[in-house]
């Protein structure tokens, strides 16, 4: 692929993702206080946001196979309107005051929907949009881009739903996910649509090359645990812990934004380091989610949790970009999609259920109990996959000649 095409493809990407991200990360804010407004509470606003994340789910396996059959950039423009439509008629209920239940839910499992087709397009998208050579920079780039767009839309939601009311928010949601399609229709990318062989054929051959690749699956087996022990713990029980000793709202904020920092000073930092070992230094930064944990269960001083929130951030960056620098180096191309669901499927399967126990849990035990106990599984897990030969020896940077088309 030319350098020129490929500059054209990933400014597109990058600008198109960055847009609707900034509409996504502010629309959560515009449908809660939406649904409170309508005279909900927080079961109808857990109920809202489950019904969007059920389809996402079931749905991911197939939308991999669509984008892995499809030009991609083609899948993720259905998507995104998709998108457009379900949050339009979202807003369009918001601002007519007819807001029911039930068609909340079914808008959002329509976005939900939309979200299991977009993710693995938008992925296998990324990957073949960047030239292998400059695959760790870009990406690098792409992360740090899309973690700004998500704190200014978060940070600026509540703002917008102040000045403006929830309903011209989800307008606005609305209106970039249209110029994010606009954007992605422009691209071109090389390759045309290849013979169907049928749904079940492609889903096994995508399984085989998932489940053949050991550094792979043991990778996603460690995603699992973080997601669902690690991850539900911190969303959940660390406000809980800010409340009991750190203050309340105003120091859990910032924790967040300490930790939110913290990702966009860990993609600055890999705009220039290039790690020899992608995987030991991908799944070695997952350990430092455990920090912020740690720091939370040992009831620290502010300043203690919110330097750990920061390096815990940094980790995920480094993580994410490592991570996807692998993928693009090990993975063929027209198998991108697909792995990306299995991968999702695997790593994010079980966030709700964790999600959902880490409060009763918390309650029969101890907050603190476990926060610390979800800290030593994300060490337990981290010291597990680094054990894998393939995670330690294999995967390195290679010369480009070497690397996967």
């Amino acid at each position: 692929m030319g350098e020129v095409v490929w500059e054209r493809n990933f400014t597109l990407a990058l600008v198109s993702t960055v847009i609707s991200a900034f509409g996504t990360a502010a629309a959560p804010v515009a449908s809660a206080f939406a649904i409170i407004d309508a005279g909900g509470a927080g079961s109808e606003i857990g109920l809202v946001s489950a019904a969007g994340m059920v389809p996402a789910v079931l749905f991911f396996l197939v939308g991999g196979v669509i984008a892995d059959r499809l030009p991609r950039h083609r899948v993720m423009v259905g998507a995104s309107l998709v998108s457009a439509l379900a949050q339009a008629l979202f807003a369009v209920a918001v601002l007519t005051h007819s807001v029911r239940l039930w068609e909340l839910v079914v808008l959002a499992a329509l976005n939900g929907l939309a979200t299991a087709f977009a993710m693995p397009a938008a992925e296998g998208l990324l990957m073949q949009t960047v030239g292998r050579e400059q695959a760790s920079k870009a990406f690098a780039v792409f992360r740090t881009g899309l973690n700004v767009a998500q704190i200014a839309g978060a940070a600026s939601g509540g703002l917008l739903v102040g000045f403006l009311g929830p309903g011209w928010v989800l307008v606005l949601d609305s209106a970039t996910f249209v110029v994010a399609a606009a954007l992605r229709a422009l691209m071109r990318v090389e390759g045309n649509m290849r013979r169907r062989e049928g749904m079940a054929v492609e889903l096994r051959a995508g399984w085989s090359e998932f489940t053949g690749r050991r550094w792979l699956w043991s990778s996603v087996l460690q995603f699992a645990v973080v997601n669902a022990l690690g991850v539900g713990a911190f969303a959940v029980l660390g406000a809980v812990a800010a409340s009991q000793y750190l203050g309340g709202a105003k120091a859990w904020g910032l924790v967040l934004a300490c930790d939110a920092a913290g990702m966009v000073l860990g993609g600055l930092i890999m705009i220039r380091l290039r790690p020899v070992r992608l995987l030991v230094s991908a799944l070695s930064a997952v350990s430092l989610l455990a920090l912020p944990l740690l720091a939370l269960a040992c009831g620290a001083p502010l300043l203690v949790v919110c330097a750990s929130a920061l390096l815990g951030g940094v980790g995920v960056e480094v993580f994410g970009v490592n991570w996807m620098t692998a993928q693009r180096q090990e993975i063929p191309q027209e198998m991108f999609s697909r792995i990306a669901a299995y991968e999702a499927v695997g790593s994010f399967g079980l966030a709700p259920l964790g999600a959902a126990l880490a409060g009763p849990a918390g309650d029969r035990f101890g907050v603190g109990v476990v926060l610390g106990c979800s800290a030593i599984a994300i060490g337990v897990a981290t010291a597990l996959v680094l054990s894998v030969p393939e995670v330690r020896g294999v995967l390195r940077h290679r010369p480009v000649d070497q690397l996967s088309r």
